[in-house]
């Protein structure tokens, strides 16, 4: 009985003593790069980010009203061009050679 009172005493203590922790950190958050866009026409425009090459539709933001829109999938600091494409497809609007920040704030026309 003393033998398994000893024991169960010396595991109590192991279980209740310091335990080693490692800390580490995540990774960084990337940073969020969105356009603001006033579309200042009277028809609805459909925004596209063109990079390497390849449009990436946006959003269609409609005639005069302002639009946030986040820009998923181009890093903070990439360039490229946008385009607004009125929904009839009439008219197209291009800015080339932007750098994207955190916001880059388009106006049309």
């Amino acid at each position: 009985m003393r033998v398994l009172m000893v024991s169960l005493s010396m595991l109590s203590l192991a279980a209740c003593g310091p335990r080693q922790v490692e800390v580490r950190t995540g990774p960084e958050p990337a940073a969020e790069v969105a356009l603001h866009v006033t579309n200042n026409l009277s028809q609805a425009v459909n925004v596209y980010v063109v990079s390497g090459g390849n449009d990436i539709f946006l959003k269609q933001v409609a005639g005069n009203s302002v639009e946030h829109i986040p820009v998923s999938g181009i890093a903070a600091g990439a360039t490229v061009n946008l385009r607004a494409s009125t929904v009839d497809g009439t008219r197209t609007y291009t800015k080339n050679n932007v750098t994207l920040s955190s916001m880059y704030d388009w106006r049309l026309p």
